[in-house]
């Protein structure tokens, strides 16, 4: 009888309780209606209508759409305190570029671009809601101060003579340099455990990274992102040549995009795709930029880039047909709900009349661009709109070769190295820096990283140009 009086009075508890705060849920719906999305909208190559007319559309600045971040202070603030919680803007926006090579390859260049108005490093704040950003790389950006970051992972030989200048070079193997902000003091013991972290988060041999193999560069890099003039001494750069990418590399970097791998542009990657190809390369890279000319307003970007060479003859299927799905196996339905702008853009520079290759199904869309120092043109796919593809709901671009891809400009500046001789007594390291240009000479800052283990005699340094040996200054 005692537990059943105690539990009747456990009920009229509740019900009491209920009945005594009726005003809290109608508090929070009114809350929650009056909460909405604001909206900004910034400049974003010009694209260009067969029929003349223009759509002002811009391949590196495009709508920014805003969101609400939630802003703590651990200054010691007492909790009766209330703060308003800072707007901030982010946007997402996805590409996918296509190139025909003159050697009958295609080259694949995916950019996934998230822009974020948010300062990590100000003092007395703490982020604590991520909307498009990763979660993981903010918290790693503020725990470690990091101002630049930089990494990429890639597999294959990029062949310059062939393929022409990539849009984003990087070494076989893994790669990473980092700006530190100028308030660390000790830079070493943050790299340390900077490249211990983003080892578990990219699942790489990161942890190797000791102070064997890092370098500090003086005067070959800069920071690509605000502040051009930076202190050399907060800045970290190291390489793993040896390391194997993989499926366990992709995947991690595949979740850190806001749809994952399940809509736009992502769904194309697919591993065993991927890593059947002659050149395979994937990167992130984050930096502080300018919102605007003034630069009043500044923003995070994060940049990831999957660039992927495909090699039609060594897949059995000829050099006079690709298509979406014959080089990655599927076939693209929708954008990314949370993208702003989603395109594919195929490079038709060198096919203005359509002499040289057919490309169905056909775009009015143009856009031209000035990349690497030469314009392009290209035909645009907007993934946003319906009408893109079509009937099916499916779109397929598909080109087919109607006679020969022609002849293919030389790079005006490449490198190669290669080794002769053998053992540590006559074996020799070559670095052959070639210049086509006909008349111009260029400046050539040369950075090399050597080994620990590899003794280098600089008495035996020699540098020859045009068949004359040049003694090297000290």
């Amino acid at each position: 009888m005692a537990a059943h009086r105690y539990g009747l009075s456990l009920v009229f508890i509740l019900i009491f309780s209920l009945l005594a705060h009726p005003s809290s849920c109608d508090t929070l719906e009114k809350a929650n209606d009056n909460t909405g999305e604001k909206q900004s909208v910034s400049d974003a190559p010009q694209e260009v209508n067969t029929d003349g007319s223009a759509a002002v559309e811009d391949l590196n600045e495009r709508q920014w759409q805003s969101t609400d971040v939630e802003v703590d202070r651990s200054d010691g603030t007492k909790d009766s305190e209330t703060f308003t919680p800072a707007a901030a803007k982010d946007q997402f926006q996805e590409e996918l570029v296509i190139r025909p090579l003159h050697s009958g390859d295609i080259y694949a260049s995916f950019q996934f671009r998230t822009l974020w108005d948010i300062d990590f490093l100000q003092e007395g704040q703490k982020v604590s809601h991520y909307r498009l950003f990763p979660k993981s790389l903010g918290q790693v950006l503020s725990k470690f101060s990091v101002r630049e970051l930089h990494i990429s992972f890639t597999q294959g030989f990029w062949r310059t003579m062939q393929w022409g200048q990539p849009f984003i070079p990087s070494p076989p193997g893994a790669e990473l340099w980092v700006w530190f902000h100028d308030t660390v003091s000790d830079v070493d013991g943050n790299w340390k455990e900077l490249t211990n972290v983003l080892s578990g988060i990219f699942c790489a041999s990161l942890n190797f990274i000791d102070l064997t193999n890092t370098v500090q560069p003086s005067a070959s890099f800069k920071p690509l992102g605000l502040g051009n003039v930076t202190d050399h001494r907060f800045l970290r750069y190291a390489t793993l040549p040896r390391e194997i990418v993989c499926t366990e590399n992709l995947t991690p970097w595949k979740k850190l995009l806001p749809c994952g791998s399940k809509a736009g542009l992502a769904v194309l990657m697919k591993s065993e795709k991927l890593f059947h190809s002659s050149f395979h390369s994937q990167a992130v890279h984050i930096r502080p930029v300018c919102q605007d000319e003034q630069c009043t307003s500044k923003a995070w970007e994060l940049r990831q880039t999957l660039n992927v060479v495909f090699d039609l003859y060594t897949s059995g299927q000829g050099k006079k047909e690709w298509s979406l799905f014959k080089m990655f196996s599927r076939t693209l339905t929708e954008a990314c709900p949370l993208a702003t702008s989603s395109k594919i853009y195929v490079d038709i520079t060198d096919n203005p009349e359509g002499e040289l290759f057919e490309l169905t199904p056909a775009t009015p869309l143009l856009s031209q661009a000035v990349v690497l120092g030469d314009r392009r043109t290209y035909s645009v796919y907007d993934l946003t709109r319906a009408e893109t593809f079509g009937q099916l709901r499916s779109l397929n671009l598909l080109l087919r070769w109607k006679g020969d891809s022609g002849d293919m400009l030389r790079p005006l500046l490449h490198a190669e190295r290669y080794v002769a001789g053998f053992g540590l007594q006559t074996g020799e390291i070559h670095t052959v820096i070639y210049n086509n240009h006909p008349y111009r000479a260029f400046p050539v800052l040369l950075m090399d990283s050597v080994p620990w283990y590899l003794q280098l005699y600089i008495h035996t340094l020699t540098v020859t140009s045009k068949s004359r040996d040049n003694k090297p200054s000290e």
